[in-house]
């Protein structure tokens, strides 16, 4: 690969939570040694990542430049620049975020952009020259910051939560009190926090949460329920349902009495005192029906109107006129 295909110098910000932030300043006493130096480093995921390669206070020039990647479950990844031939090589490499800090001419470092979870494991730089081969070792661990929560919860209690951090939190609470605290650990290496403030017993009435993290601390803070109110919220559910009880057993005797009411009213029997008359003396209605004096007497029983008009003398007349 030519030297055109890469970028040239470009300004570089250090991290103030990766333990070298500046390989340019480092003393070289101690890296021109042969032996093999580890150094852990600590990055926050999503930053930037600087790694540096042994600096060689000898006078004989670097001849070759080796960075050998061990990532967890991916086989090595070896970066190479030859000075001489100024060729670089790569080797199982294909994260396109690990770089050369700069042009590997101008400097040895490496650089990660966007640290993540998987770049966790061993950065090896190793440097060749005609006074022999140094080497300086990276042990990189990735920094998740959780997130933190806190809530009440029941009987008095409060929840304080650090979800998903990298490494577990710690977590206090002021004032000191009983709580419960317990971790649940994920797939990916991150922890989860949940402690538990219990104040049923104490006359608390409002606790502070501490989360304690390399990434940062945080402080929150919850007032605990009152216990009265709380009780009263209890036995909303049982009065709301002995009330719709009450309303359905007093519609239902409602509803009996107005079914009750409908049925004597309609059974009622209907007296037919006409057709006993027929049945009981046929002979008797045979004779008032072929009779012409029932038959004025019936006509003068329907006009009640008639006979309120006439006066006694011709009410007379009337009856000798019929006879």
């Amino acid at each position: 690969m030519e030297r055109s295909s890469w970028c040239g110098p470009r300004t570089f910000t250090p991290l103030t939570n990766v333990h070298e932030s500046s390989c340019m300043n480092q003393t070289s006493q101690n890296d021109s040694s042969p032996t093999e130096a580890s150094t852990p480093v600590s990055v926050q995921m999503g930053t930037k990542a600087l790694l540096c390669c042994p600096r060689i206070s000898g006078t004989k020039p670097i001849v070759l430049i080796t960075w050998k990647i061990t990532l967890r479950g991916q086989p090595p990844c070896l970066i190479s620049y030859n000075v001489e031939t100024n060729e670089i090589g790569e080797v199982n490499c294909t994260d396109r975020r690990i770089t050369w800090a700069f042009t590997p001419d101008q400097s040895p470092d490496l650089q990660i952009n966007k640290v993540a979870l998987g770049h966790e494991g061993n950065y090896s730089c190793q440097t060749a020259s005609p006074e022999g081969h140094f080497q300086k070792r990276h042990d990189l661990q990735v920094l998740v910051p959780p997130a933190v929560s806190l809530f009440p919860g029941e009987k008095r209690a409060a929840v304080c939560e650090a979800i998903a951090g990298k490494p577990a939190a710690q977590i206090s609470w002021t004032p000191d009190g009983y709580h419960v605290t317990k971790n649940e650990s994920h797939s990916n290496g991150t922890v989860t926090v949940r402690s538990t403030y219990h104040g049923e017993h104490s006359n608390v009435s409002a606790v502070f949460c501490f989360v304690s993290h390399p990434t940062g601390n945080q402080t929150l803070s919850t007032e605990l329920n009152k216990g009265d109110d709380k009780a009263l919220r209890s036995y909303i559910p049982y009065i709301v349902s002995s009330a719709i009880f009450v309303l359905i057993v007093a519609g239902c005797i409602c509803l009996l009495k107005i079914c009750g009411f409908r049925k004597c009213k309609w059974t009622r029997p209907e007296a037919s005192p006409v057709v006993e008359e027929d049945e009981m003396q046929p002979y008797a209605s045979y004779a008032e029906k072929n009779n012409p004096l029932y038959d004025t007497v019936t006509k003068v029983e329907a006009c009640p109107a008639l006979q309120g008009e006439v006066n006694g003398t011709d009410w007379l007349a009337l009856s000798a006129t019929e006879i």
